[in-house]
């Protein structure tokens, strides 16, 4: 079993930045791989990918519409991954979920919510204009 665990949310205003963390646990995190990602849900909207990576940490992948403004990272040192989140927009307020699936190599971009095996409880983003 796995247990993830998200920190880092918060109120700021347009054009500033946040680092969302997400802590994982569990005796078996280590014995296998697991590849990562973040999923934002806004109210009355379906939960969508925003960032996945891989379980080495070299493969990462972005929505289009946080392409070149946030980052994903993981330290498998400390059992973390993290969403470096820059210019932020109104259009960013999410309550923010990190996600863990069984590592698959180089099928590693996986972006179904469906796919995904264990979720953290989310975290509120929300940007004001």
């Amino acid at each position: 079993q796995v247990q993830l665990a998200e920190s880092g949310g918060g109120f700021v205003q347009a054009g500033d930045s946040l680092r969302l963390s997400c802590a994982a646990s569990g005796r078996t995190f280590n014995r296998y791989g697991y590849g990562m990602a973040w999923f934002r849900q806004a109210p009355g909207a379906e939960r969508e990918v925003v960032a996945v990576i891989s379980w080495s940490g070299g493969g990462t992948s972005y929505a289009d519409s946080v392409k070149g403004r946030f980052t994903i990272s993981r330290d498998n040192t400390k059992n973390t991954a993290f969403l470096q989140m820059n210019s932020l927009k109104p259009e960013d307020t999410a309550v923010y979920y990190c996600a863990a699936t069984f590592d698959r190599s180089k099928a590693w971009d996986v972006r179904d919510s469906r796919e995904y095996v264990y979720w953290g409880q989310g975290t509120q983003v929300t940007v004001s204009s």
